[in-house]
This record gives C-alpha cells, sequence and structure tokens, in this order.
C-alpha cells in the first residue's frame, strides 16, 4: 500500500490500480466465508491470514498518518479494517471452542497489544523522521506477515495432497496486487512498499504453482475422527459373515453333516460292541 501523486501519470495510475486489486484481495475471501455460514462451521479453514491482515491494515493507516498526499493508502487500509473485522467476527462465530479462544486470544495480545505498544513506542521514543522510517520497516515486517501467513496452509496442501483449503482467488490476487504495488514502490521511489511486495510476488506464486500441482488429488482432509482409533475385533466377526453368506451358511451346513455322519457312524458300531 502506498500514497499516490498525481505528477507523474504512471505513479497514479498504479496507484489507483494498486488500490482497486486490494480491495478485490480483501474480497478474495467471501466464498470462503459464505461455505463457514451455509455449514455453520469453520472445518479446516485457519483465522491467522485474516488477524494478520487486519494488523497490516492497522500499522498502514499509522503510517499514512504521518505522511501527507496518501488518501488512497488511508481509503484502502480503512476499507481493508472494515472487512478483515468482519471476516474475524464471522469466523469466531462459527469456529470450534478451541479455535475461537485461539482467535480472541491472538486479537487481544496481537492485535491490540502489538498495535499498542508500537503506538507508544514510536510516539514517545522515536522523533522526527525517524519515526517514518520506524514505522516504514514495521509496515515492512507485518506486510510480509501477511504474505506468509498462508504458509501453514501450503504446508497442509503438500502433506495431504489436497487444495481444498487454499483458495485459489486469494492466491491469484495476492500476487496481483503485490506486483501492482511492487512497480508502484520502485516508481515513487519508496522501498518500504517494494521490499514487502517482492516477498508477496514469490510467495503468491508458490501458491498457485501448488494449486496446479494438487489441484487434481482427490485426496481427503480429514477434519474431526469420525470413528475410534480402537477397534472392537469381535464386533467385526459378524460382519464378515453377512459380507460372505454363502460361505458362512454352508460352513455350518458342512459341519452339522459331519456330526450327523459320525453319529450315524457310531450308532451303527455301537451294536457290534456287543456281539458275542
Amino acid at each position: 500500500m502506498a500514497s499516490f501523486s498525481i505528477h507523474c501519470p504512471w505513479i497514479f495510475t498504479f496507484g489507483l490500480l494498486g488500490n482497486f486489486v486490494s480491495f478485490v484481495v480483501f474480497l478474495a475471501p467471501i466464498p470462503t466465508f459464505l461455505r463457514i455460514c451455509r455449514k455453520k462451521t469453520t472445518e479446516g479453514f485457519q483465522s491467522l491470514p485474516y488477524v494478520v491482515a487486519l494488523f497490516s491494515a492497522m500499522i498502514w493507516l499509522y503510517y499514512a498518518s504521518l505522511k501527507s498526499d496518501v488518501l488512497l493508502l488511508i481509503t484502502i487500509n480503512s476499507v481493508g479494517c472494515f472487512i478483515e473485522m468482519i471476516y474475524i467476527a464471522l469466523y469466531v462465530a462459527y469456529a470450534p471452542k478451541q479455535a475461537r479462544i485461539a482467535t480472541l486470544r491472538i486479537l487481544i495480545l496481537f492485535n491490540f497489544g502489538g498495535f499498542c505498544s508500537i503506538l507508544l513506542l514510536s510516539h514517545f521514543f522515536v522523533k522526527g523522521s525517524n519515526r517514518v522510517k520506524v514505522l516504514g520497516w514495521a509496515c515492512v515486517i507485518f506486510s510480509v506477515s501477511v504474505f506468509a501467513a498462508p504458509l501453514n496452509i501450503m504446508r497442509i496442501v503438500i502433506r495431504t495432497k489436497s487444495v481444498e483449503f487454499m483458495p485459489f482467488t486469494l492466491s491469484f490476487f495476492l500476487t496481483l496486487s503485490a506486483i501492482t504495488w511492487l512497480v508502484y514502490g520502485v516508481l515513487v521511489k519508496d522501498y518500504y512498499i517494494a521490499i514487502p511486495n517482492i516477498v508477496g510476488f514469490i510467495f503468491g506464486v508458490l501458491q498457485m504453482v501448488l494449486y496446479v500441482i494438487y489441484k487434481n488429488f482427490k485426496t481427503a482432509v480429514p477434519m474431526e475422527p469420525k470413528l475410534p482409533y480402537s477397534i472392537d475385533i469381535a464386533k467385526l466377526s459378524p460382519v464378515s459373515c453377512e459380507m460372505k453368506p454363502a460361505v458362512c451358511p454352508q460352513s455350518n451346513e458342512e459341519d452339522d453333516h459331519t456330526d450327523q455322519n459320525s453319529k450315524d457312524r457310531s450308532s451303527q458300531e455301537q451294536p457290534n460292541q456287543f456281539e458275542v
């Protein structure tokens, strides 16, 4: 994210395009949350990317407040904060208890405690132009975190060979947004903008490559165990008989027939024992 200038048409064009693509990036997870609302469960989706994205938008807003001519920067990150808060609220509403508690804990410690710490430290311990530099590097770090947050999902994709929980639309628009803001950062010579988008471009391409590799795999991702891990072998015995109805009854008939033949032979042999 960055400010724009009307003095250079290319800078203004890429700034405006960056705002549009960033807005689409914020809207990209909508299909995911429609699915969550429809099924009333978060399934295997993670809240971390949305929590980190919210923090990144907050820190960029603070950075923008210290610079001039940053209307588009303020606008897009204000919209981003609003949208990310809606996503997190929906996640907390439908998440299991453990995931809900973990998300709220991260919000309190990271988005509230962390942001307040940065705000106070930069205000009281950093003066003048150095404050912009410190906040610029903070924006670089947390922007990289936004792009790197889906790394856990990438690990799950590689382990399970399933792309069910890695939306392609989000990966695609993150990559497009990174390219747009990278060009813009180079044009305005703002390396706080360019550096994180280099990383974002790399991660975005890697996610799309993983999607292409594993999109045709049908491996199911186990969410919650539906059966106990221990199996009672004794309870499986009737099932084997039901699967082989022609074998099990036949074996019983053969046993009965064998027993009957044995009794007949015994009855025939018994009188001979009393013959003189």
